[in-house]
């Protein structure tokens, strides 16, 4: 009985697909290209593509992440830099197989006691925290909502993230350097009511801290993605 069954659900699956085929052959050939661009069309709107890493330094090598920002962007976001650092700090300890990195609680605990470090070369810094790789990421600008509108969401959040090699012969000069822009949300008109501001900070600091963790290590982006 379940092998009978088994032909019958076979058959009409053979028959389905050659049903299927069978219509193809029956389109209009100018038609033919276009249904089959459309199924590319999808499958690639639905894959994603893996990136190779834009530096590949930290490799075997060890590094730390240390994050800036105004005292004014610091005053009305307090925790930022501190966040941005801890997250990006983890990501990379996880991912780009460093030999050696100090744990975020212990980095931060560093840069807590060293207030002074913001003032110092890089070389100097990376000397206090004892890495090959200092990782340094300017936050340029962040806010929620565009200027002189407290309502409407127009979150924007843009830096860059450069690499100080402290064993080069340049340790002051950066080997590498990106400029990174993340807004949120995609699209214009949501208010306080729509999305709350915890949603909002939220979402800019992973799109950021994805895009300043990619740099440095092999990753799949989605192929259709918003940032």
């Amino acid at each position: 009985m379940h092998t009978k069954a088994r032909t019958i659900r076979a058959t009409t699956r053979s028959a389905a697909l050659i049903a299927a085929a069978a219509a193809m052959t029956t389109l209009p050939a100018c038609f033919i290209p276009a249904a089959i661009g459309g199924m590319a069309e999808s499958y690639h709107r639905t894959g994603s593509t893996t990136y190779p890493a834009q530096y590949d330094g930290l490799v075997g090598k060890s590094f730390a992440v240390v994050t800036s920002s105004s005292r004014m962007t610091e005053s009305e976001h307090p925790g930022l830099s501190a966040r941005i650092t801890q997250r990006v700090n983890d990501r990379l300890i996880q991912n780009a197989n460093p030999g050696y990195a100090i744990p975020s609680r212990d980095l931060l605990m560093v840069l807590y006691n060293t207030p002074q470090w913001t003032a110092m070369t890089r070389a100097d810094v990376a000397n206090l925290l004892g890495v090959e790789r200092l990782i340094v990421i300017e936050i340029i600008d962040y806010r929620l909502q565009e200027p002189g509108n407290e309502y409407t969401w127009d979150g924007a959040i843009s830096g860059v993230v450069s690499v100080y090699e402290s064993d080069s012969a340049i340790p002051d000069d950066p080997m590498f350097e990106k400029a990174i822009r993340i807004t949120f949300p995609d699209s214009t008109g949501f208010t306080t009511a729509d999305i709350p501001e915890a949603a909002v900070t939220t979402e800019l600091s992973n799109r950021f801290v994805n895009r300043a963790s990619w740099l440095f290590y092999e990753h799949e982006e989605p192929n259709v993605i918003p940032y």
